[in-house]
């Protein structure tokens, strides 16, 4: 993974239930950058979609995509670093949303990990039985892609931790990943 010269936009991906918006949410207030909630983004008639369980289409995904990308776009194009969440299952997905000072973070675990996870989420709009049909979709980034990879072994608060050392960034606040005594 290149470093690249600005603060990059980090695109936080991965299949749902992997921790993007958790991990997402920690590395913002680390960081103090800008977070963004791909999910929030989503028009909704994606949201309607998929709360019915029926997955989405690639047709349904490019016009999520497109919004996405004028995000990042909008920091990219001024030097300005952000955070946010996307699956971004798919490369093609990802060539939408790559561009100079994009890092891809791929949250990657089993299907049994994840599906712990989603059986314990609440209040989200996407049902678990869409899960394999994530996992059936999923292409891993690959070498020609600006990313780093991460297993969802840790607690969120760890991930963050070594994703900030990985890519080099520096944290604007203090904090112990331990308890408090």
């Amino acid at each position: 993974m290149a470093k690249t010269a600005q603060q990059p936009v980090l695109v936080i991906m991965g299949v749902s239930g992997s921790g993007k918006s958790t991990v997402a949410g920690v590395l913002a207030g680390r960081l103090g950058w800008d977070l963004a909630e791909g999910d929030d983004l989503h028009p909704e008639a994606n949201v309607a979609k998929m709360q019915t369980g029926h997955a989405l289409s690639d047709e349904d995904r490019w016009p999520w995509l497109d919004i996405i990308a004028d995000w990042i776009k909008e920091r990219t194009a001024v030097g300005k670093p952000g955070i946010i969440t996307c699956s971004a299952l798919k490369k093609r997905y990802r060539d939408v949303l790559r561009g100079e000072g994009v890092v891809f973070v791929f949250l990657q675990g089993s299907k049994d990990k994840i599906s712990d996870r989603l059986a314990s989420r609440h209040g989200h709009f996407m049902p678990a039985s869409l899960l394999e049909s994530q996992f059936d979709a999923l292409e891993a980034p690959t070498e020609d892609e600006n990313h780093i990879s991460l297993c969802v072994s840790a607690s969120p608060a760890e991930e963050a931790d070594e994703i900030i050392e990985r890519l080099g960034l520096e944290a604007q606040t203090a904090h112990t990943t331990g308890d408090a005594a």
